[in-house]
């Protein structure tokens, strides 16, 4: 049994019954991409950390910009996939069409799940259940939820962003089509299965299933990734090992001999290009000869992971496709691109200024969770419903205890890096609030 593209590409969308208007057009998954783009918990991005510090001279890429970036290389990757399966009849030509926007739109939504203060704070939301104050709450919960709340990850909060109802939100979430949404699911089981990530809370089970069936990912009674999951993995992939290289030259964390040492070894088996490299940037200043080879780089990667995707064709549409595209690299490409990863473990991550930013924001969102559970468990204490207050309507905590922690887990994962600053210093006594006043 293969999954089959005319449900993968299931333009229904998530809790609305509506149809669009004759007026209207643009196509459901364009639809997608636009209300994506154009909300503000997209917009929220430009202020989340992705690496480095936010800049204060020197710009390096934030959430936002890495989400674009990523959208682009996904597009590229799906646009020549769905060149070669309309050609080979594998697909309607114009459904191929539809391919290249659907990816992107995942590729923008990737991040929108995670809280501030880059990787960290994913970390830090989780330590707090495993190792600080909310191990004593274990025994208030079952088996998946204390497993959703031990790990949190951001994958499976892009889920929950995207198709919850919070207060005063639409039924659906942000109502996308289905075949968006299970693009968007990169981990296909649960916090149980006993694996290192997933992709749903036990919150949005009911989704998740509803998804799985509308876009046919079941096979055999086993759920399987969507084929676009692996176009977007990559592209992600592809853009923040080559990107971090760039941005940490630009901080003066890495030279631009360093630099060459790792990127120009993608070329090797690429003479012309090559060639046509060093003719062009020999007058170049150094920064711009790095984001020339970086562009010729990621065009590499980018045909290279179109061509194992088609390599595998047959496992991937028969759900039997493990690891990721960047993993199945040819042999004169994986071993360039894992020394890039070897570079950014010992070299560019533990720069003083990523760790120092991890410690600060550890500080920083564990006081913040710390104190909103806590008004959570006990309201009856002094402050605690003034300090529930400062929560917006659309995450204010309700229902059972899970579904109030996951709400207060909300709020401050949608948070930027500067939101959570200020609310720390100003509920530290760090900063006193003021209201401005209109003259």
């Amino acid at each position: 049994m293969n999954l089959n593209w005319e449900t993968l590409l299931n333009a229904n969308r998530f809790g609305d019954n509506h149809q669009t208007t004759a007026s209207d057009f643009r196509s459901q998954f364009q639809r997608d991409y636009d209300r994506l783009i154009f909300s503000p918990e997209f917009r929220k991005l430009q202020s989340k950390t992705q690496v480095f510090p936010l800049p204060g001279e020197i710009f390096v890429h934030n959430r936002l910009t890495h989400s674009l970036e990523v959208a682009s290389v996904g597009r590229s990757i799906a646009s020549l996939v769905a060149e070669y399966l309309a050609n080979n009849n594998l697909i309607e030509s114009r459904a191929a069409t539809e391919m290249p926007t659907i990816v992107a739109t995942a590729c923008l939504a990737h991040d929108m799940g995670n809280p501030p203060f880059g990787h960290s704070g994913e970390n830090t939301l989780s330590s707090f259940f495993t190792d600080g104050k909310g191990y004593e709450l274990k025994n208030l919960f079952t088996k998946t939820q204390w497993a959703d709340l031990n790990r949190f990850e951001g994958n499976a909060n892009v889920l929950r962003l995207l198709t919850h109802q919070f207060y005063g939100r639409r039924v659906g979430g942000f109502a996308l089509t289905y075949a968006t949404l299970g693009t968007i699911i990169k981990y296909p089981y649960s916090s149980t299965a006993g694996k290192t990530k997933y992709g749903y809370f036990d919150s949005e089970t009911d989704a998740f299933n509803l998804i799985v069936n509308e876009t046919g990912l079941n096979i055999n009674n086993s759920v399987v990734r969507h084929p676009l999951v692996y176009l977007v993995e990559a592209a992600d992939d592809i853009s923040y090992l080559i990107m971090d290289i760039e941005d940490a030259h630009r901080l003066g964390i890495i030279d631009t001999k360093t630099v060459f040492n790792y990127l120009l070894p993608f070329l090797d088996q690429h003479d012309k290009i090559k060639q046509k490299f060093q003719q062009q940037s020999a007058t170049l200043i150094d920064s711009e000869k790095i984001a020339y080879l970086r562009s010729v780089v990621i065009n590499i990667l980018v045909n290279n992971c179109y061509q194992i995707f088609i390599k595998n064709y047959a496992l991937i549409m028969s759900g039997r496709f493990e690891g990721s595209l960047a993993n199945k690299l040819s042999d004169n490409i994986k071993p360039s691109l894992d020394n890039c990863k070897q570079l950014g473990i010992n070299k560019i991550y533990n720069d003083s200024g990523v760790t120092k930013l991890e410690i600060s924001g550890h500080r920083i969102l564990s006081t913040l969770l710390q104190c909103y559970v806590e008004a959570v468990i006990e309201p009856q204490k002094p402050y605690s419903n003034l300090l529930l207050s400062t929560v917006p309507e659309q995450y204010y905590p309700t229902g059972t205890l899970y579904e109030k922690i996951r709400l207060v887990i909300d709020f401050l994962s949608s948070m930027t890096d500067i939101q959570a600053v200020k609310l720390y210093r100003e509920l530290m006594g760090i900063d006193i609030p003021q209201r401005s006043i209109n003259n």
